[in-house]
């Protein structure tokens, strides 16, 4: 009984949250003239670091030759740079530069203003006890996910 309920919370929250995600993204998909889907692998790389194209192709659910263009994109205005793995020359890593060091950080400052105000008028108390909900969530998830590795 307790793991079906488990089951419909965590399904229901899944829900909840893309109807939120989906709130975030009303504001400007653009920043600095670049795609939503620019950002995020930027994003990505600055937080990540250094990857592989089919890793990040994985972990942004596209295929590699739709990725190909967006980092055609973001090489040409200097954002990322691409390295030859010299002990396996068919591999290529791409890592931001400084100046996509510098737009990672300011797309994640946005982002992180547009949750601000998605719950800017969330009362204390009910903040309090969703970010302790989230401390114990990520705990969780984090010890399955060490476990699982």
């Amino acid at each position: 009984m307790a793991r079906k309920e488990f089951i419909r919370l965590f399904e229901s929250n899944i829900l909840i949250f893309d109807k939120l995600a989906d709130r975030l993204k009303k504001d400007p998909a653009q920043l600095c003239g670049h795609s939503r889907q620019q950002i995020s692998v930027l994003v990505r790389l600055y937080i990540k670091g250094k990857a592989k194209l089919k890793d990040i192709a994985h972990s942004e659910f596209v295929s590699t030759p739709n990725l190909c263009a967006t980092f055609r994109k973001l090489e040409k205005d200097g954002l990322v740079a691409r390295t030859i793995d010299e002990a396996d020359r068919r591999n290529t890593w791409y890592a931001c530069t400084k100046h996509g060091e510098e737009l990672a950080i300011e797309a994640l400052e946005v982002f992180r203003s547009s949750i601000e105000k998605l719950f800017e008028n969330l009362s204390q108390k009910d903040e309090m006890v969703i970010t302790q909900s989230m401390k114990n969530i990520n705990d969780i998830l984090t010890k399955m996910e060490l476990g699982n590795a």
